[in-house]
């Protein structure tokens, strides 16, 4: 008798047939104007409050169009909140900021209930995160307690409080902001938060023109302090935004493309097509399978703020740092080097072959 009998032979499991994969339904000329003419209402609001910053605008409304959340990284004084609010005041719904500090505990955050003696019973009240639009500001200032409140809200959309699961209001974002330089009182978001979050925008200095129009706009206002009210122009309701979300969705998406940001992706992580040579020794760990899924969003919703029904690889390239970014997290020796995850990115996005 043998010391380790055979064992019986596994037997082969029967292939699953795929489902039928059917063409997408066209948009029809009508739906792609009504875009059109949304993404241009929202973005002569930020004309009255934002100087500059293209690509943090077109950011901000191509993740709102793709039903994501988005992360502002800059120094002080690069108007992030004010980036953020105007987002926000855009759209009809609710907007809630919070000022993200150590001591913020998860029940500030997302609710709490509260003992009624009147009538002896529990009533929850809600936080302030249980809004269409919330702005998190210096979110890395946050504990990890809070934190992992947030990861559930942003994850599964919903809230426990109590015991009780409470849905939040759709549609939702967050608009978070952190500040690079100051690490005093700070904690780093752990990378399941990070990858959360469907883009990361990164705010440079505004040029000498720039800055000066910036002087300009506020003399004539004649107030440093944002105000929603003072703004002229449509105001994008919760229906639209709900339009625009679901027109996204209905954006043709080939198989081609569908490659393409896949070999995108696992390029980041050493393997793709035509792998780069030497990355194992600056990359530590690459982008998930939700990149994949974050670069065709992104690319529904460019192609349609764009006027078309179909995404070309202009679209998925457009956002490539923005969502690569902050899911690439470098070796000690790239960082020493003083290798940047953007340069990676272009290294990635170069070597990748266009269809």
């Amino acid at each position: 008798m043998a010391l380790f009998p055979p064992k019986n032979p596994v037997p082969t499991p029967t292939p699953v047939p795929m489902p039928a994969v059917t063409k997408p339904s066209t948009l029809p000329p009508e739906d792609i104007n009504r875009a059109k003419r949304l993404g241009t209402c929202i973005r002569a609001r930020f004309a009255q409050t934002l100087v500059g910053q293209d690509n943090l605008r077109e950011s901000l409304i191509t993740t709102l169009v793709a039903g994501g959340h988005i992360l502002i990284e800059s120094v002080p004084g690069l108007a992030k909140t004010t980036a953020a609010q105007t987002l926000a005041t855009s759209v009809s719904g609710s907007f809630k900021r919070v000022q993200c500090t150590p001591d913020l505990m998860p029940s500030d955050l997302v609710g709490t209930q509260v003992f009624d003696f009147a009538t002896q019973k529990f009533s929850t009240q809600i936080g302030p995160i249980h809004a269409n639009f919330v702005l998190l500001d210096e979110i890395n200032r946050s504990n990890a307690k809070t934190q992992s409140a947030m990861l559930e809200a942003m994850a599964e959309g919903a809230t426990t409080i109590g015991g009780q699961c409470i849905a939040l209001p759709k549609p939702f974002m967050v608009i978070a902001t952190q500040n690079p330089i100051e690490e005093e009182g700070t904690f780093n978001l752990p990378e399941a938060q990070m990858d959360r979050f469907m883009m990361k925008a990164v705010m440079t200095y505004p040029t000498a023109q720039e800055e000066q129009r910036m002087l300009t706009m506020l003399t004539h206002r004649g107030s440093d302090t944002f105000d929603s009210r003072t703004l002229t122009g449509d105001v994008v309701s919760i229906s639209d935004v709900e339009f625009l979300r679901a027109a996204a969705r209905r954006v043709h998406v080939s198989d081609a493309i569908m490659k393409y940001a896949v070999d995108i992706t696992a390029t980041s992580r050493g393997a793709g097509t035509k792998p780069v040579q030497g990355l194992s020794t600056l990359v530590r760990l690459g982008a998930s399978p939700r990149a994949s899924i974050a670069l065709t969003r992104i690319g529904q919703a460019n192609a349609l703020m764009q006027g078309r029904d179909y995404v070309i690889p202009e679209d998925v390239k457009a956002f490539t740092h923005e969502v690569l970014r902050h899911r690439i997290l470098l070796t000690f020796e790239a960082l020493a080097d003083g290798v940047t995850s953007d340069q990676v990115v272009d290294s990635i996005v170069q070597a990748v072959p266009v269809p």
